[in-house]
């Protein structure tokens, strides 16, 4: 990689945010890089492989919900099959005066999921782009003004040189992992730097079972606890129960050792001893992720901030786009929000030059 090296757009970030706004650009005929820090694509949308062929365990983002057009589309276009979200049975509540079962799922609404994993999701869209466009192992350490206009984005195998930047990753994270040479005026600084990362101060934890044996007890796999650690756990089996799993959420400052035997305790307490002998417990403390949460990912509260007005507008002269789940302005914190936000990006991008915003193409969500 030479300083040479040039492209019309740097995506930085290969989640669903950055693959979308990468697509939309490719298919406008755009010369558009990827660069992921990470050794994969889908940033939270993480999933593990089970031994049932086409069925993942989803560590991040799982569900999406009516309404969410870009999902549904992509997911068909991409031939990623999807299922409804098992909600028939009872909920079960843990208090500290102990366990009651409650009549029908009280948390539950209905939603659908990727039989393959929302992981999927990601692996399809990276599949559309041109060979090379994708740098995985490729974090950004720097972005400044090139001495020719535009922008130069710097990495450990070099700089690239770029008209316009996609900034697909947490605004938190971003202004802590990426030196910006001070370019940013303050109340987008402040703003990027308390806006929340959704699931960042998260741990989520995944109990995989030979069989979905709650539900022959009438039990839809739901769960809330005032006592924790996990706070709500939900069904989490795949098409047909299969692969059986349950999963819940913990925050992140209640994992210390121990954790583990603790959550095994509390599914025994809800579910009966059958749940305390999962297969495999996968446990995913986003908080912990260098590529997705910042040091003060615990501190950040205020999610009025998700899809503010300034993350609407291009920054540094126009050569810089917002996107990731928590910019967009409706569905953030979903993988629509994502999507959303990738493409308004990369429809910014297009209408740079003139007014040509006609020439973008929204290939994730066809209008209509």
């Amino acid at each position: 990689m030479s300083h040479q090296e040039s492209h019309d757009v740097i995506v930085i970030g290969a989640g669903a945010a950055g693959l979308a706004a990468a697509t939309v650009l490719h298919a406008a005929g755009r010369d558009v890089i990827v660069l992921e820090a990470r050794d994969r694509v889908g940033g939270r949308l993480l999933s593990v492989p089970t031994a049932h062929p086409e069925r993942a365990l989803d560590l991040g983002a799982t569900w999406f919900w009516d309404g969410e057009e870009r999902v549904q589309t992509l997911a068909a276009g991409s031939g990623v099959a999807t299922f409804d979200q098992h909600l028939a049975g009872d909920t079960m509540l843990q208090e500290t005066t102990g366990t009651r079962r409650l009549t029908g799922n009280l948390i539950d609404a209905p939603s659908r999921r990727f039989a393959a994993g929302a992981q999927s999701l990601a692996t399809a869209l990276a599949a559309g782009l041109p060979t090379g466009a994708l740098r995985l192992g490729a974090p950004v350490t720097a972005v400044r003004s090139g001495g020719q206009g535009g922008l130069d984005v710097l990495t450990p195998a070099g700089t690239l040189h770029t008209e316009h930047v996609i900034l697909a990753v947490p605004p938190a994270l971003a202004l802590e992992r990426i030196d910006f040479h001070n370019a940013f005026p303050a109340d987008l600084v402040r703003l990027a730097q308390f806006t929340p990362v959704w699931m960042g101060a998260v741990v989520k934890v995944v109990a995989h079972y030979p069989t979905a044996f709650w539900r022959e007890d009438g039990l839809a796999g739901a769960a809330f606890s005032r006592t924790g650690p996990l706070q709500e756990i939900h069904d989490m089996s795949g098409p047909g129960g299969e692969p059986a799993a349950l999963f819940g959420f913990a925050h992140a400052r209640t994992v210390r050792p121990g954790f583990e035997q603790a959550v095994t305790a509390q599914l025994a307490r809800l579910f009966g001893p059958a749940a305390g002998c999962p297969a495999a417990l996968h446990v995913q403390d986003w908080s912990g992720e260098r590529w997705t949460a910042p040091s003060t990912v615990q501190r950040l509260a205020d999610y009025s901030l998700f899809g503010h007005p300034l993350y609407q507008r291009p920054a540094l002269d126009g050569s810089l786009h917002w996107a990731s789940t928590e910019t967009a302005t409706d569905h953030a914190g979903h993988i629509e929000g994502a999507l959303a936000s990738g493409e308004r990006a990369a429809r910014a991008v297009l209408a740079a030059p003139a007014d040509v915003s006609d020439t973008a193409q929204d290939v994730i969500a066809p209008s209509g």
